[in-house]
């Protein structure tokens, strides 16, 4: 088994002798009565309506702590103020202003407001208040998915990787399939199947049946809809 990457997992079982049946890359078996083999089937579904777990926002986004930008943020004030405030204890103990705050008081005081450099420096400081605003006002941690509170004291989540594992798991256990790819997002969750036997939508049957049914095994606030894809694997050489 081979380990997810970023929100998707593969597994692949042991390959095993097919029938060809043409040069195309379709390898899919005769359906019989005349009708041509499938190399593909998909099927999407919108989710169940979401568990209600009263006023108290259970199914809201967790929220990010935001120690990285916070401690830039911290770090370059702790920087500015300090160099501000030695500067202006220098100058009340008797010493002369250093040159860096004189040459920044008579640049301030000369150039225009339409300068290039006044404009690109008030450009620079709006994006990055702005930054700081959509920071404040977003919960982050896209990648962890809001479960039902069973404890109003606690606030359980479940990693999308995580919930992509269980989807390829239980993807693997049904017959036909060779190999399974699950991916999980806030909304919907993709799944991509590769059936060496059996009938590719009888394949993708079973696997609406049980797939749906590990997305309720999750125990989600808001259960993602489902997409099944199923498909011949391609010919090798």
């Amino acid at each position: 088994m081979s380990e997810p990457q970023g929100s998707e997992g593969t597994t692949q079982r042991l390959p095993v002798i097919e029938k060809d049946v043409g040069d195309g890359t379709d390898t899919g078996t005769d359906t019989g009565a005349g009708r041509p083999a499938q190399s593909a089937s998909a099927a999407e579904y919108e989710p169940p309506p979401p568990v209600v777990d009263g006023e108290d926002g259970g199914n809201r986004r967790f929220w990010s702590a935001r120690r990285v930008p916070a401690g830039i943020v911290a770090l370059l004030l702790l920087v500015v103020v300090g160099a501000f405030l030695y500067d202006i204890v220098a100058v009340r103990a008797g010493h002369s202003a250093l040159a860096w705050r004189k040459e920044l008081a008579r640049q301030l005081a000369e150039r225009p407001l339409d300068d290039t450099w006044v404009l690109l420096g008030a450009a620079v400081a709006a994006a990055l208040g702005l930054w700081l605003i959509v920071l404040a006002i977003t919960p982050g941690l896209r990648d962890v998915l809001p479960m039902r509170r069973a404890h109003p004291d606690v606030r359980p989540g479940l990693h999308r990787r995580a919930a992509a594992m269980v989807l390829r798991d239980r993807a693997m256990e049904v017959a036909g399939v060779q190999s399974a790819r699950a991916r999980v997002r806030r909304r919907k969750a993709d799944v991509h199947a590769l059936s060496h036997f059996r009938e590719l939508d009888d394949v993708r049957e079973d696997l609406d049946t049980v797939l749906a049914d590990a997305i309720r095994g999750l125990g989600l606030a808001r259960p993602p809809a489902l997409s099944v894809h199923v498909r011949r694997p391609g010919r090798k050489g």
